[in-house]
C-alpha cells in the first residue's frame, strides 16, 4: 500500500450482537497494523460495513444501508464483509459503488483491506471462500479503541458456527461447523476487558450453549469467567436443551451471572418445531422455561417466535398463542419466516412439500403475536413498580415532557429512565451502576424512577 495513502478506517455494523464483536476485533486488528479509527464525517479513506443474512428484511436493509453509505462517502472506498457477503456476494457485486466484498473467513483478513486502497488494485475485489471441516474460530470482542464507546457493555465472542442443522437456518452455510474458542484465551479477554472499565461482559457466538474445547463445556467457562473482577456477565442467547439443572443452579448462586436468558421458541406447535428440525419439543421447552423462572430469582427470560413457517395452520398458530399465553416469559422476539437459499426448509417448498402462509396471513399472526408479547412485557415490568433496582447506565439523549433523562438497564435487562438535573449528568452517569427506586410504566414499556442517594 502506497504510503501517501491514509489509513484512516470507520465501520458500520448490522445484525447481531455477534457481528459487533467481530467488528471491534477487527478494527483492533487494523489498528494494530498501522490503520486509524475515525468516522464518517470525518471522511475515512475506508469504509467498512458488516453484513447480516438472517432474513430477506435483513438483506434489503443492508443494500439499503450500502446504497446510503455509498452515496454519502464518495471519497471512500467501500468494502462489504460478512454474513450476506458469504451467502450472496454475487447480489453486492451487483450495486454500483462497493469497492470489496470479503466473507465469513477473509473479513478478517488484514492484507484484503490494504489492498482495497492499492490504486492500483482490480476493483470490485471479491474474497469469499467455502467453509471446511476445520475452519479456524476467529476472536470477537469490543475494544476499549472503540471510538466513542462508553465503556458501559462489552461483547465478548466465545464460539461461532452451530451443528444443530435446523431447517430454515443459512448459518452452516454462512459460518460453517460450531467450532470454540480456548477458554484460557476468553477469560484472558474478559479479564482485560474488566481491567479497561466495563461493568458488564456479554458472552456472543451463534449457539454458546453448545461450547465445547479441548473437554471444557459451557458451565465449566462460565465458573472461570466468575472469577473474573466484573459486575455483569450477560448471556446473550442459550437453547433450551442446553438450560438444564446444572445450568439454572449455576445462574441462580452466581453473583456476577445476571438473571437474564433468552431462550428461543420458535414456535409452540409440536408438529411445526418437528418440520424446523428443532431439537425439542413444547414440553420440553415448558419445563426448562418454568425451572428457569422458579430457580433464578427476578429472572427476565425472552423468546424469539418465528411468524408463517410454511405449513403452519391456524390450528398450529392458535397452539402457539395458547402456549405462550401459559409461559413465565418477559418479551417476545417475533418475526416473520424468511425462506432463505441452500436451506432444507427452501428445498422442501420449492418441491411443495410444504405450502408457503400468506403475507397477509403472516402479517396478521404476527400482530396477534407481537400484541401478546407486549402484554406479558408490560406484566413482566409492572411487577417491579415500587421496588429499588441496581441500573448501569448508559450514553443517550432522551426527553420526557421537556425534562432532559438518563437510560440504563437492570441485572435483568429492564430498561430504565431517570430524570436528570443538569445538562452534564448523563456523562457522569454512563458506567455507573447506581440504585434506582422504580416509580411507574409509560405507555413505550420503559420503567421510570429515580436515582437514590
Amino acid at each position: 500500500m502506497s504510503d501517501y495513502i491514509k489509513k484512516r478506517v470507520a465501520a458500520v455494523t448490522l445484525g447481531c450482537k455477534l457481528n459487533y464483536s467481530e467488528t471491534s476485533y477487527i478494527l483492533e486488528k487494523l489498528c494494530s497494523k498501522g490503520w486509524s479509527e475515525s468516522s464518517f464525517e470525518e471522511g475515512a479513506e475506508l469504509v467498512i460495513i458488516h453484513t447480516c443474512a438472517v432474513t430477506k428484511q435483513a438483506e434489503k436493509k443492508c443494500r439499503q444501508k450500502i446504497r446510503g453509505i455509498i452515496k454519502h462517502n464518495p471519497g471512500s472506498r467501500i468494502a462489504v464483509i460478512g454474513c450476506y457477503c458469504q451467502l450472496n456476494p454475487q447480489a453486492l457485486s451487483a450495486i454500483n459503488g462497493v469497492d470489496a466484498i470479503l466473507g465469513s473467513k477473509e473479513k478478517f483478513e488484514v492484507e484484503w483491506y490494504d489492498e482495497i486502497m492499492d490504486p492500483s488494485a482490480s476493483l470490485p475485489l471479491v474474497k469469499v471462500s467455502h467453509h471446511g471441516v476445520r475452519d479456524p474460530v476467529y476472536p470477537g470482542y469490543s475494544s476499549t479503541s472503540v471510538k466513542g464507546h462508553d465503556r458501559t457493555r462489552a461483547f465478548l465472542k466465545i464460539q461461532d458456527g452451530c451443528d444443530y442443522g435446523c431447517s430454515y437456518c443459512t448459518i452452516p452455510l454462512i459460518r460453517g461447523r460450531s467450532r470454540s474458542l480456548p477458554s484460557e484465551e476468553i477469560v484472558a479477554r474478559a479479564r482485560i476487558l474488566a481491567a479497561s472499565g466495563y461493568p458488564e461482559i456479554v458472552l456472543t457466538g451463534v449457539n454458546i450453549g453448545d461450547y465445547r474445547e479441548n473437554g471444557t463445556l459451557l458451565p465449566e467457562l462460565l465458573r472461570r469467567l466468575e472469577e473474573v473482577p466484573v459486575n455483569r456477565i450477560r448471556i446473550s442467547s442459550i437453547e433450551p436443551d442446553v438450560v438444564d439443572s446444572e445450568f439454572i443452579a449455576l445462574v441462580a448462586r452466581s453473583k456476577n451471572i445476571v438473571p437474564h436468558l433468552h431462550i428461543p421458541l420458535q414456535s409452540g406447535s409440536d408438529r411445526i418445531l418437528e418440520a424446523m428440525h428443532r431439537r425439542y419439543d413444547t414440553a420440553l421447552y415448558r419445563s426448562r422455561v418454568n425451572a428457569v423462572a422458579a430457580g433464578i430469582t427476578d429472572c427476565s427470560i425472552g423468546a424469539d417466535v418465528m411468524v408463517g413457517f410454511p405449513g403452519e395452520s391456524e390450528e398450529d398458530f392458535l397452539q402457539i398463542c395458547s402456549f405462550i399465553e401459559e409461559l413465565p416469559l418477559a418479551y417476545l422476539h417475533v418475526f416473520s419466516c424468511s425462506i432463505r437459499p441452500g436451506t432444507t426448509l427452501a428445498r422442501k417448498t420449492a418441491n411443495r412439500e410444504l405450502t408457503a402462509v400468506s403475507p397477509v396471513e403472516i402479517a396478521r399472526r404476527s400482530r396477534v403475536l407481537n400484541e401478546l408479547g407486549r402484554r406479558k412485557e408490560s406484566a413482566f415490568k409492572s411487577r417491579y413498580i415500587g421496588r429499588h433496582m441496581m441500573v448501569l447506565f448508559e450514553q443517550c439523549r432522551h426527553e420526557r415532557n421537556g425534562i432532559p433523562q438518563s437510560c440504563g438497564y437492570t441485572r435483568n435487562y429492564l430498561r430504565v429512565m431517570v430524570d436528570r438535573a443538569g445538562s452534564g449528568e448523563e456523562h457522569s452517569l454512563a458506567g455507573r451502576e447506581l440504585p434506582v427506586h422504580i416509580e411507574g410504566l409509560d405507555d413505550d414499556l420503559n420503567l421510570h424512577g429515580r436515582l437514590l442517594s
